[in-house]
């Protein structure tokens, strides 16, 4: 019952909404009557009748001027307040525009007393005459308007026969009519009400999931008949060996007919007879090409943009615009194709300035005036549009280069009270600067360590991806030696230890990483071991949970250590980036939960910016960095560059490797909020719960071979498969068939393909 008293306010508003918006005024009084009488509350919305009054406000300016005759105010608030859409598709519309305009033209004419002004007259036809070689030309073919195209070369239009119907009585009455049925259809479209929102949403997600799922299953099903198919070829080879062995041969036909069934299913019915599997190397040849992962197809580079029209109606447009322009922006990054496509997006936003990151003081005049916004929508579309950029390398280095963008963001993280939206990619794109040194110094010197110890300490309020990011940024500043948090270590142990059986599995890697390292200190060591934390650790041993248990035992082992910590940070590691190309992903919680919902005939998305803000040659193709080389050092020494999860398992491991890194299910102690079971590890990286929960967390790694054998994890799949950006390279095997005058003879046996088959999981 507690759940449903905390949104009743809130649905209550809804359905009076949607009633209101049905014209069901009656049954709208009636619910707020009854809710009154049983102490429910309905929260009032004055906002609809202030919107209802400007509407009014608009409608009446129109039409005074339509009436004066004030041409020049006339359209400028019929081009403010008639979206271009509106104005430029519909014919109805483009046919009251054109009789608007012969009214203005042949105002003095009909209402002047004596002789009409000549300059006014000539102005007006001036501008007629420019109407009808500009927008009018569309009507030029169309016999009812065809006669007014001779218009403004007749001396005297009012004793021509031809336009004799404008200048009776009726005319300008009816034409006055038509404008006003136009402008209530038009200025009072109602806003879709929220509950109708949510229903499309729902059925458009359900949708979507219905189709992904019907996709799923036909691949599930097609990868089980192959592995049906594999097992029974598989056996058939076993026979033949076992066959081999005790001296009988394998025939060519055999062999073929084997072959031909393997491949039958993977290339299609149509395998060509002609191919010779009795020939050495063609088997082998045709099985690792079956893996080589598909090149994908060219790409088209999207349109050039026109930056400085974008960035100024950034800054002086109305809210709507703003946050139409910040989704759209978004979109052209995230939903760009990973590769030269989505590389040209972001060097485009990068050699243009698009966030004017370039100056502190445009930082301030832009940034800071978005994020300070009284528009909520505003405040959240800009915080994920700098997410996105978090999210790519190139576009980390962008939003590096000033330390007032880093000020800018945790201003933003500090003043949001509630976990909003806003808040969660502010956060998240903190976390993910938090892979560069000079950032995370300065983070933790403005006390972001601090804020982090305080939002986690009221864990159970949190999104997870709020809990999720947090926790992760936190294990990556406290990795430095300034940010061991020994200054407030009792709280620092107490949450950790919270955060230790929280239910949300998903966090375990980070908060084991964090505790591993604030352990280095003495002065901590000596204050967890003054509140029991030996106790508490050992309390999440149990059986069944290997790794978890290697992990623990670790922390204890570190927590008993009498070694002295590292030295502190040099000046030399503060000009070592850390930032590396692998470490980027856009994650499917960038588009989620979207508010801003464009109106019928209304741009938006990538539509909006190529029919408003085309540009000429702003697109920069820049080659892309190639990653540092990868430093194969010994296990016993500390990892000297900050990775993901995924990167750490694709550099440091072979395939042969891979498996020793498995894990099984763990199990966790029972918490005040349930447990559930999970498959995680250090080197995991969380899983992505579908809109809900981050795809992407970016961690530093503490290398040492002992922590390097306990802090590691199988590989997870992730659920969204959108958010893998590009397949694994598959490193085929140099181990060649051996063949024989004899016949066949025991080879090494290659490392299996699953391990090395399996497609990087997206940070």
């Amino acid at each position: 019952m507690g759940d449903n008293l905390t949104y009743e306010v809130e649905l209550n508003d809804l359905v009076k909404e949607y009633l209101i918006f049905a014209d069901l005024e009656e049954t709208a009084n009636h619910f707020e009557k009854e809710c009154k009488n049983k102490g429910k509350t309905i929260p009032k919305s004055p906002g609809s009748n202030v919107q209802e009054s400007k509407i009014l406000i608009v409608q009446d300016n129109i039409l005074t001027a339509f009436e004066d005759g004030s041409r020049k105010v006339f359209f400028e608030l019929w081009e403010e307040h008639i979206p271009q859409q509106i104005r430029d598709s519909q014919p109805l519309t483009q046919k009251l525009e054109f009789y608007l305009q012969i009214h203005f033209t042949i105002f003095p004419l009909k209402n002047s007393v004596g002789n009409p002004d000549k300059a006014d007259t000539d102005e007006r036809i001036f501008h007629f005459k420019k109407y009808l070689e500009t927008r009018g030309a569309t009507l030029s073919q169309t016999p009812e308007f065809l006669p007014f195209y001779a218009l403004p070369f007749v001396p005297n239009p009012t004793v021509h026969p031809s336009f004799k119907e404008l200048f009776q009585d009726s005319w300008t009455p009816e034409l006055k009519m038509r404008l006003k049925k136009f402008l209530s259809m038009n200025l009072r479209a109602k806003n879709i009400p929220r509950l109708l929102s949510l229903y499309h949403q729902l059925q458009q997600q359900l949708v979507e999931a219905e189709r992904r799922a019907a996709a799923y299953m036909k691949k599930y099903n097609k990868m089980q008949e192959d592995y049906h198919n594999l097992i029974g070829v598989t056996a058939e080879l076993v026979d033949s060996l076992e066959a081999t062995v005790n001296g009988k041969m394998i025939t060519p036909e055999y062999l073929q007919s084997v072959c031909i069934r393997l491949f039958s299913n993977k290339m299609g019915q149509s395998l060509p007879q002609t191919i010779d599997f009795t020939r050495p190397g063609t088997a082998s040849s045709m099985l690792r090409a079956s893996i080589v992962p598909v090149k994908s197809k060219d790409v088209p580079l999207l349109p050039s943009l026109d930056y400085e029209r974008l960035k100024n109606d950034l800054v002086y447009g109305n809210d709507r615009l703003k946050a139409l322009l910040l989704q759209a922006l978004r979109w052209r990054l995230t939903q760009s194709q990973a590769g030269e496509q989505r590389d040209t997006v972001l060097q485009a936003y990068i050699s243009n300035d698009l966030l004017e990151c370039h100056r502190s003081s445009q930082v301030r005049n832009f940034l800071f005036n978005l994020f300070n916004s009284k528009s909520e929508v505003v405040r959240q579309y800009t915080a994920r549009l700098v997410n996105a950029f978090a999210s790519l390398s190139d576009g980390r280095l962008y939003l590096s280069q000033n330390t007032v963008v880093l000020r800018v963001l945790e201003e933003t993280l500090k003043a949001e009270e509630k976990d909003s939206i806003t808040r969660e990619n502010v956060l998240g794109a903190l976390q993910k600067l938090s892979l560069r040194r000079v950032l995370q110094s300065t983070m933790i010197k403005d006390g972001i360590m601090f804020w982090l110890v305080n939002v986690l300490e009221d864990s159970d309020s949190l999104s997870d991806y709020t809990l999720e990011y947090s926790i992760a940024l936190f294990m990556n500043l406290c990795l430095r030696t300034r940010g061991k948090c020994a200054e407030y270590a009792s709280r620092v142990l107490k949450v950790l230890s919270d955060l230790l059986g929280h239910e949300n599995h998903e966090i375990r890697p980070y908060v084991n990483g964090a505790l591993y390292s604030i352990l280095a200190v003495p002065s901590i060591r000596d204050e967890a071991k003054a509140m029991g934390m030996e106790e508490i650790l050992w309390c999440f041993i149990k059986e069944g949970s290997s790794e978890m248990n290697r992990q623990i035992e670790f922390i204890i082992k570190q927590l008993n250590s009498e070694e002295m910590p590292d030295d502190v940070d040099t000046d030399e590691e503060e000009e070592e980036e850390d930032d590396e190309d692998e470490h980027e992903a856009m994650e499917a919680d960038l588009d989620k939960a979207e508010v801003l919902k464009p109106q019928p005939a209304e741009l938006s998305g990538e539509k909006l910016l190529t029919t408003e803000y085309l540009g000429i040659m702003t697109n920069t193709v820049k080659a892309r960095r190639k990653p540092m080389p990868s430093l194969h050092q010994s296990f016993d020494e500390p990892l000297q560059r900050p990775v993901t999860p995924s990167t750490h398992r694709t550099t440091c491991t072979s395939p042969s490797e891979e498996s020793k890194f498995y894990s099984q299910p763990s199990s966790r102690p029972p918490t005040r909020s349930g447990s559930r079971p999970t498959t995680s590890g250090f080197f995991s990286s969380p899983a992505s719960k579908l809109y809900l929960m981050p795809s992407t967390v970016f961690c530093y790694i503490y290398r040492r071979h002992d922590y390097m054998t306990a802090f590691s994890s199988r590989p997870r799949i992730p659920r969204t498969p959108e958010l893998i950006t590009s397949p694994r390279k598959i490193k085929s095997s140099t181990i060649a068939p051996q063949f024989s005058q004899s016949g066949p003879q025991q080879t090494t046996r290659p490392n299996s393909a699953g391990s090395s088959n399996r497609s990087r999981h997206s940070e």
